[in-house]
């Protein structure tokens, strides 16, 4: 097991994982984005290689993926986002080898692939420089010069607590800033990121109503149901949430009280991809849509794209858009999106490898 850390960006660190077996098979995870809104440091990325470095000798000792995740999930559920997403890494990189064992790809492994292209939204959060309604606004334009239909802003982020009417002030006209950039026709999401009271919730839905929102994302965390249920009844506004939960255990509770009408498992923090797949089924119960949170690295998305393809529900995939221009390079063959969406590889496991070089010249 091997764990690589790229720096993206002066903010982001993305790091990736390879498991090599003794027929030289190798297999690629994601273990991104489990240390909060903070710039990942080197003795972060310590402390997920040893966490990786356990769930590792878990999987060594399994005959299969589903033992695997018997024994790793208690673990993982028990031991913080860091310890989830370590144990969703390995998962990830145990599909890679199993599709390529196989000779298919991942999907063929879940059930079998329903489409050809996923959609696929531009976050703009990370990319938006100044953060200012002129930044977001031309960060916005040139994602959807590149054939985005959606974006998506957290302009909210860096909340300094309640009672603050300049930031709301700052966030709001951000949005606007970036709906009157991309015009009528392309849909625009905002993600709270859980910063917000019931009360500043439903003030700040009210006062986008103009916007014309696709959707509102968890303006409060997602395991405060009761809260979020309170928000979804007083707001017009399609409601989303679930970035960080793992399992199905704690993606049910907005499945089965419909708390949202879209959930948003990420394939890095959520138990890895079967798991995905079992969630999907539990909001599909609930009539709830399924769009993968996935603001990471070319990894994720790899893997992300084998789950999307198979879902029946599935609704579009995350894309953290513009942080680096030699992203697409990462992989081999390269990451490619045309007109808003990625194709789905029919290439053995996941079907791409990891440009070594290139991610060596970019260290944390």
């Amino acid at each position: 097991m091997e764990l690589i850390p790229v720096r993206a960006s002066a903010r982001t660190v993305w790091l990736f994982v390879r498991l090599q077996t003794d027929r030289g098979i190798s297999g690629l995870g994601e273990a991104s984005d489990a240390f909060g809104f903070a710039n990942t440091t080197r003795e972060d990325a310590r402390r997920m290689e040893s966490e990786l470095q356990a769930f590792f000798e878990l999987a060594q000792r399994c005959p299969g993926i589903d033992e695997y995740w018997r024994l790793a999930s208690p673990v993982g559920h028990a031991g913080g986002v860091v310890a989830a997403t370590a144990c969703s890494a390995i998962e990830q990189a145990l599909w890679d080898i199993a599709g390529q064992v196989a000779g298919v790809p991942v999907h063929s492994l879940l059930g079998g692939k329903r489409r050809d292209r996923l959609p696929v939204y531009a976050n703009i959060n990370r990319a938006s420089l100044p953060r200012t309604p002129e930044g977001f606004a031309a960060t916005a334009r040139r994602a959807v010069a590149e054939g985005f239909r959606f974006v998506k802003a957290a302009p909210f982020d860096g909340f300094p607590g309640a009672g603050v009417a300049g930031h709301l002030d700052q966030g709001i006209a951000c949005m606007y800033a970036i709906r009157e950039a991309v015009g009528p026709d392309v849909d625009v999401m905002v993600d709270c990121h859980g910063f917000f009271t019931v009360p500043m919730a439903v003030e700040v839905a009210a006062r986008l109503a103009d916007c014309r929102l696709a959707w509102y994302e968890e303006p409060v965390a997602p395991e405060r149901i009761a809260e979020t249920l309170e928000i979804r009844g007083a707001i017009p506004q399609t409601m989303a949430g679930g970035e960080m939960l793992f399992g199905v255990e704690g993606f049910a509770p907005l499945c089965e009280q419909r708390a949202v009408d879209i959930i948003m498992p990420d394939v890095k923090h959520c138990g890895g991809l079967r798991e995905l797949v079992r969630i999907a089924e539990v909001a599909e119960k609930a009539g709830i849509t399924v769009a993968p949170h996935n603001p990471s690295g070319p990894v994720s998305t790899a893997a992300s794209v084998q789950v999307g393809a198979v879902l029946p529900n599935f609704g579009m995939l995350e894309l953290q858009w513009g942080e680096a221009e030699w992203r697409g390079e990462l992989l081999e063959p390269a990451e490619r999106f045309e007109g808003g969406s990625i194709a789905v590889p029919n290439a053995t496991g996941f079907g791409v490898r990891l440009n070594e070089k290139l991610a060596r010249q970019h260290p944390i």
